[in-house]
């Protein structure tokens, strides 16, 4: 029934459809009775029938009941929805843990442990929402409820997502799913869904988020594990193809043609929804392009880069979501669209000189090796690692390793426990007194080690850091920001946890 709450294909939102059908009924019921007795006694104790009022003040049984009836039916009402409350928080033992991130006016996913990452974007062509002439295209099927890359996860999985954003605050609302979180920037919120069934299921930012609120749908594809295994690898390998395609860019000497048909493509995708597609803007928020100093004046071509690849004041930084290529195309689109007309082009060698890459030699034969070449290399070293120098006998002073640890931690945990240790809770707690840093000295060492069981967030450095690192690392955690515990952790008593 369209005016009836959506039933979703979750255990969870079923059970969400559920209690919502049992308070509905009960506040039905409740309002039956009361406005029926209300109208029955108005309709034949009315005053024109000759009915005198009764004069009794109180009555302590009528007294009693009308707050023990209530309380009651709050009871019913609260024993169901708590438990389906805590079901909903419960996030432990999830199977995937995927980093979802609100920004104006886009979502951007991330898989932990993948490698994988994606901006999702509307693909509903403007000309069907940007009418305003009266002009436009007839609306598709799935009006602005379609993006150009979706969310994918398997069935049977039970997938964690970690909900946060780059700037102001979003929702990540999904019906189906009985999903709906806000993303506030600093702050990560925590949900979960499984789901039994392949299908695409969609949804909205549901917070009011700036002009473009409306133009940010959520698209998720289901898929059984076998194709997601599928997917994942063919992800992979797009990466892989996409890192040899900008390494090629850089030594390219793309024309003019090609780059204005790209930069178009580009600016519709990614600044048309500010800049407007005349270039014109919405000022003071969002400046005209149209013959302005930064897009017309030769001298200022390279700030004019800066800002697309880092941001300025309401501007988002684009050098994660474009490539060289991309950047290069646009910068050339609005240096000659709308009549400015300079006759300028850029080239992704541009780009990455000013974006301070690595020479344009050594990444095309680093990003030569194919998908395959890459996965066996890596099997490759975790079958027959390396021999290490590390030296596990050593002892090393307290300040030595808090000077290390200092390095190690900002280089490895910053990210996600912050520089003053304060982390993002719920997903990355507080290190600052709390009790895995202050209890067990040995399950602090096998957190860091091994990673967390529970919080898939949480990885295992045993892979990316030494047992000296690891040693360090602990040590200042244990000691920062006024934990102060006294404890000097060496190399050798991360060897005995990692032997266990």
């Amino acid at each position: 029934m369209e005016l009836n709450l959506t039933k979703g294909v979750t255990a969870i939102s079923n059970e969400v459809y559920d209690l919502h059908m049992l308070v509905l009924w009960i506040c039905t019921v409740i309002g039956i009775l009361v406005f029926g007795a209300m109208f029955w006694s108005m309709v034949f104790h009315r005053k024109s029938k000759g009915v005198k009022p009764a004069t009794f003040h109180e009555s302590t049984k009528v007294e009693i009941l009308w707050t023990a009836i209530p309380i009651v039916i709050l009871i019913a009402m609260a024993v169901p929805a708590t438990s389906t409350l805590i079901e909903m928080e419960d996030n432990d033992n999830s199977d995937i843990t995927i980093l979802v991130t609100g920004s104006q006016w886009k979502w951007h996913y991330k898989y932990f442990d993948q490698g994988i990452e994606f901006y999702s974007v509307l693909s509903t062509p403007r000309e069907q929402f940007d009418n305003r002439d009266g002009s436009g295209q007839t609306k598709g099927e799935n009006y602005l409820l379609e993006v150009d890359k979706p969310l994918v996860i398997p069935t049977n999985k039970k997938v964690r997502f970690l909900i946060t954003s780059d700037d102001v605050i979003h929702s990540w609302w999904v019906p189906a799913f009985a999903v709906k979180q806000d993303a506030n920037p600093g702050f990560i919120n925590e949900a979960w869904t499984r789901v039994d069934e392949p299908g695409v299921y969609r949804g909205q930012c549901a917070e009011l988020c700036g002009k473009d609120h409306g133009y940010m749908p959520i698209v998720v594809e289901v898929k059984s594990e076998a194709d997601y295994a599928t997917w994942v690898s063919e992800q992979k390998q797009l990466i892989a193809d996409a890192k040899a395609a900008e390494a090629a860019s850089l030594n390219a000497n793309v024309s003019m043609d090609e780059l204005m048909q790209l930069g178009e493509t580009t600016y519709t995708a990614y600044c048309a929804a500010c800049h407007q597609p005349t270039g014109l803007g919405l000022p003071p928020a969002f400046p005209a392009l149209k013959g302005s100093v930064v897009a017309t004046d030769p001298n200022q071509i390279d700030q004019h880069i800066a800002i697309i690849l880092n941001g300025k004041n309401a501007m988002p930084a684009f050098g994660k979501q474009l490539s060289l290529k991309e950047v290069a195309a646009v910068v050339t689109y609005e240096r000659n669209a709308w009549g400015n007309n300079t006759g300028e082009s850029v080239q992704a060698s541009d780009v990455n000189a000013l974006a301070g890459g690595e020479s344009a030699a050594a990444t095309v034969e680093q990003a030569s090796e194919t998908m395959s070449q890459v996965v066996n290399a890596a099997t490759s070293e975790l079958e027959n690692p390396q021999p290490t120098t590390e030296d596990l006998s050593k002892t090393y002073t307290r300040d030595e390793l808090m000077v290390q640890g200092e390095a190690v931690y900002m280089k490895a945990c910053v990210a996600c426990h912050q520089p003053t240790g304060a982390g993002l809770p719920p997903a990355f707690p507080s290190l600052i007194g709390s009790p895995m840093i202050l209890g067990d000295v040995t399950a602090h060492i096998d957190i860091v080690y091994n990673g967390s069981k529970k919080n898939p967030a949480m990885q295992a450095f045993s892979g990316q850091l030494t047992k000296t690192e690891i040693a360090a690392v602990v040590t200042y955690e244990r000691n920062a920001w006024g934990n102060n515990t006294g404890d000097v952790v060496q190399p050798a008593d991360v060897d005995a946890v990692s032997a266990k």
